[in-house]
């Protein structure tokens, strides 16, 4: 189907993975357990999901990759509201990443509507 390496939402999402693992190496240590690692899980969950996407047969199966891509989004964007909420982010901080992630959720959504 594709090489997952040469697309642009494999590697945007790719490097928001690690603005993520950056961002939240200043979480206090008391969210070791908590948002750090489920932002992380997250984080990672969407250019894996992508890659895996691109070795399945079907265009249906690598869009239902996307579609896990595009929840695991949803998921650090609700995440990332809940640590500006607790004050783990600030207000420029959380604006800058989270218009990355709307970016990267954009892209990912128009690529898979592209797969029909």
């Amino acid at each position: 189907m594709h090489s997952f390496k040469k697309l642009d939402i494999w590697k945007r999402s790719r490097v928001f993975c690690t603005s993520i693992y950056r961002l939240t190496n200043d979480f206090p240590d008391t969210e070791k357990f908590g948002l750090v690692v489920q932002l992380r899980r997250a984080a990672v969950s969407v250019p894996s999901n992508i890659a895996e996407g691109t070795s399945r047969r079907t265009k249906k199966d690598f869009r239902r990759f996307l579609d896990f891509a595009i929840g695991s989004l949803y998921e650090i964007e609700t995440q990332l509201l809940i640590a500006q909420d607790l004050n783990y982010i600030d207000s420029s901080i959380f604006n800058t990443i989270n218009s990355d992630l709307q970016s990267i959720i954009k892209m990912t959504s128009k690529f898979k509507s592209t797969m029909k």
